[in-house]
């Protein structure tokens, strides 16, 4: 198993590698299917698609994409669903409070790096005491650029006062993993997380992969 060498930050994707959103995010689309007569769709439906977001969403819901003249409209009605519910089934996945602890206690500081925009991170974050201990949330606005570019990545590192060469960053999309080899971090593959069928974590190019939040310590964390 790899091991990574002076580390002074881990750095987190959020949904899918911290906290489990879908049933909020599954739950505000299905919310739409209901009030147009259409039958709720289990929770499962919604969770390989959860890491897109308001798309993937949709795509479920009603299989809509970006390009149906309807879907900016759909997808601030969904936006405004979500608003309302989205700390009500998010929970952090098993073993992420105690891993981050962890961190914590070995001189680690973290922080997260999502492409979900500031008007949701923001709240989100500050409904959880969680994210108490978090040394920057960067969101997917905050920059010019959204994952997969490095900027996020690099801003986070920057508010941390740290070299990105330093860092690692976490998460369960390509996404994740291209832009942190593109920030010049370490970079680990969240198998736990939002995986669709297609997913093949092996061909991401990530420098290791875990298969639940407390193996991250075995990369970092000495003994």
């Amino acid at each position: 198993m790899a091991h990574f060498e002076n580390i002074s930050v881990v750095l987190f994707d959020l949904d899918g590698t911290l906290i489990d959103s879908a049933p909020d995010l599954g739950a505000a689309a299905d919310q739409m299917r209901i009030s147009r007569g259409l039958p709720s769709l289990a929770l499962e439906a919604y969770r390989p698609m959860a890491g897109a977001g308001a798309r993937g969403m949709l795509s479920v819901a009603f299989g809509m994409g970006p390009e149906h003249p309807d879907f900016e409209a759909m997808r601030e009605e969904f936006f405004g669903n979500y608003e309302r519910c989205m700390t009500e089934r998010t929970y952090a996945f098993d073993g992420v409070a105690e891993m981050l602890e962890s961190l914590l206690a070995s001189s680690l500081q973290w922080g997260v790096v999502t492409n979900k925009s500031m008007r949701f991170t923001d709240p989100l974050t500050r409904g959880m005491p969680l994210f108490l201990t978090a040394g920057a949330v960067v969101s997917g606005d905050t920059t010019a650029h959204a994952k997969p570019h490095p900027a996020p990545l690099l801003e986070a590192a920057r508010r941390m006062g740290v070299d990105p060469a330093h860092c690692v960053y976490v998460g369960d999309d390509e996404r994740d993993i291209q832009a942190g080899l593109a920030a010049g971090m370490a970079t680990v593959a969240a198998d736990y997380g939002y995986l669709g069928d297609k997913a093949d974590t092996a061909a991401w190019g990530a420098h290791a992969r875990i298969k639940s939040p407390q193996e991250l310590l075995q990369l970092l964390v000495r003994a």
